[in-house]
C-alpha cells in the first residue's frame, strides 16, 4: 500500500471534511467512518473536524488498500504498524504477507472466470448450433422471440 507521496510526517496542513472529501471523491459520511474505526483522527475545533497531512497520508493508504482489496481491518494494522515501527520492517512484512494472500486469491478468481467463461461459451456454440440445425438464424429467431 506504499505509494508516493504517503509520507505521514509532512508540513502541516488543515483541512475540512469537505476538502478532504474532494480531494479523494468520498463522501463524508465514508471519512466519519474511517474514523468511527479508528484509521483517521482528526483534531477538533469546536463541532468542526480538522485533517492535517497525517490523516491525508493516511486517507491515501486506506483509499489505496480499498483499491487493492484489503479489508479495513488489515489496513488499520498496517496502519498501526507504521506508528510502533520507525524503521518500517514489520510493516513491509505484513504488508508483503497481504499482497501475497491478495495475489493468490486474485489468481484464483481468474482461474474461477476463465473456467465459466469457457463454459459459457460452450453452452453459446451448442445453442448456436441447435438453432441453425433447426433452421433458425440467430439475429432473426431471437428478435421473433422478444418481439
Amino acid at each position: 500500500m506504499m505509494g508516493e507521496g504517503a509520507d505521514l510526517n509532512g508540513p502541516a496542513i488543515r483541512l475540512a471534511i469537505g476538502e478532504l472529501a474532494g480531494e479523494f471523491g468520498l463522501t463524508h459520511r465514508t471519512i466519519r467512518h474511517y474514523e468511527d474505526e479508528g484509521l483517521l483522527t482528526p483534531e477538533r475545533a469546536g463541532t468542526a473536524r480538522v485533517y492535517g497531512h497525517r490523516d491525508r497520508a493516511r486517507l491515501a493508504l486506506i483509499c489505496r488498500g480499498k483499491r487493492l482489496g484489503f479489508s479495513l481491518a488489515e489496513i488499520k494494522d498496517f496502519l498501526n504498524l507504521y506508528d510502533t515501527d520507525d524503521a518500517q520492517i514489520e510493516q513491509m512484512r505484513y504488508m508483503r504477507s497481504l499482497a501475497r494472500g491478495r495475489i493468490l486469491a486474485l489468481e484464483q478468481q481468474l482461474r474461477d472466470v476463465q473456467q465459466t467463461l469457457s463454459e459459457l461459451r460452450t453452452i453459446d456454440t451448442q445453442i448456436s448450433e441447435h438453432l441453425r440445425r433447426n433452421g433458425i438464424t440467430e439475429t432473426h429467431g431471437m428478435e421473433e422471440k422478444h418481439s
